[in-house]
């Protein structure tokens, strides 16, 4: 009793603080009545709102020490011989799922691929080097722009044009890692975060090149074995993908493509990802994430791998960017705003910095989610940060943490060793 009585001050505290935050948000809304508009007022939202928070204020110890030996169930670790096994079968129903699966749920999957492969681009930057990047998404709209402008202006198709989209947001990369050399924290984070809204900007006010605010528009999909997936062939006398096979045009059938595609080009970033990350460069960004003096004391360059960070995850992030070019079939720069480097750097924090599946894992709950609540789009981004904020607190490791590998040293073994048991 004397415990809550305690609690009583701060959980009304917490309540009152409730209502000054959650008042102009829930409480009030904006309604038109004829040529006015009027605030209706919505007091039930900051009554249950105030009443929960003052609740678990007041039983948060009680809770606490209730669940203090409750432990989560852990998913079984697969034996080495398992694992191949089980990938193999969660690849197979990926592959096989689109065809069976509706156009709205293969179009967002598609989606979720995209962000898979920007968040994995991100995590080479921030997960495994240890370099807090919030302009990400400016090597996202370079990859876009690159294919949007070969198109519009040299006719370059999607596969021509992705390599290039890669290299040129490769190269972009490379160039912001010479200012950002000396720089840590947030003192990084800030110039990255102008790095972004400068290549914003620049696509907005180049008009006579990215068409600036309205962006360009009827970009192509791509073809799939040199066969576009149209109802008419685009050029006189060509051949279509339904013509050629001898199977009817659906619509579908482009979606369920740029779908496998997009499995494609995510599982070959995953690749490349967990193979960099097991090669000296990989362990030199864990060595520069752990401690930079301690890795230039080891006679490695920090400078060099700075540089390759950058410039590796920058080239994912075309690659994604280009992509989604052309799967919208237009590009403008109100796709690349702060908002989208600050969801694909969720989506590294959210899954566990330097984790490949939690990054998966996370872009699927980051997109999937939103589509599945569209109710509550209103408050997405509250919903959002509240989400972050309780997973700060109950987990701040990631959703599935990177597990590090550890060398055991048997005594008994070790040089120098007795050989003896311990008694």
């Amino acid at each position: 009793m004397g415990a809550l009585r305690a609690r009583l001050g701060p959980a009304i505290f917490a309540a009152l603080l409730t209502v000054v935050v959650v008042t102009p948000i829930f409480g009030l809304r904006l309604e038109r009545a004829g040529t006015r508009t009027v605030l209706v007022p919505q007091w039930h939202y900051v009554i249950w709102g105030c009443a929960i928070v003052f609740v678990w204020q007041l039983l948060r110890p009680a809770v606490a020490t209730a669940t203090r030996g409750i432990r989560l169930p852990a998913l079984p670790a697969l034996s080495d011989r398992l694992r191949p096994l089980a990938l193999l079968a969660v690849l197979a129903i990926a592959f096989i799922w689109p065809f069976f699966a509706g156009r709205n749920a293969v179009d967002i999957a598609t989606l979720v691929l995209i962000y898979v492969m920007l968040g994995l681009g991100l995590n080479i930057v921030v997960g495994f080097a240890g370099l807090l990047d919030l302009g990400f998404v400016g090597f996202y709209a370079t990859g876009a722009y690159t294919f949007a402008m070969l198109y519009h202006w040299a006719g370059w198709s999607f596969w021509h044009a992705l390599p290039l989209s890669g290299a040129m947001s490769a190269l972009f990369g490379f160039l912001l890692g010479f200012p950002v050399l000396r720089l840590r924290g947030d003192y990084l984070a800030i110039v990255t975060l102008g790095f972004g809204e400068i290549i914003r900007l620049l696509l907005v006010n180049l008009t006579d090149f990215t068409g600036g605010p309205d962006g360009i528009s009827g970009l192509p999909k791509p073809t799939v074995l040199g066969l576009p997936m149209t109802r008419s062939p685009i050029t006189e006398g060509g051949t279509t993908f339904h013509e050629f096979f001898g199977i009817e045009f659906q619509t579908i059938h482009m979606v369920i493509a740029l779908y496998l595609m997009a499995l494609l080009l995510a599982l070959i970033t995953l690749l490349i990802s967990s193979r960099l990350i097991r090669m000296p460069i990989g362990r030199a960004w864990e060595a520069l994430r752990e401690d930079e003096i301690a890795c230039r004391s080891l006679g490695m360059n920090p400078m060099k791998i700075k540089l390759s960070a950058f410039t590796l995850g920058a080239m994912f992030a075309g690659f994604g960017g280009a992509f989604f070019a052309t799967r919208q079939g237009i590009v403008n720069p109100e796709s690349f705003t702060f908002i989208e480097s600050a969801l694909i750097l969720s989506i590294v924090v959210l899954g566990g910095m330097g984790s490949m599946p939690g990054v998966v894992l996370a872009a699927i709950v980051l997109t999937v989610v939103p589509e599945l609540a569209r109710e509550f789009s209103e408050y997405r981004m509250l919903i959002f940060g509240l989400v972050l904020i309780v997973m700060m607190i109950w987990r701040p490791q990631g959703l599935l943490p990177v597990r590090r590998r550890h060398v055991h040293i048997d005594a008994d073994r070790a040089p120098g060793g007795h050989g003896g048991t311990a008694p």
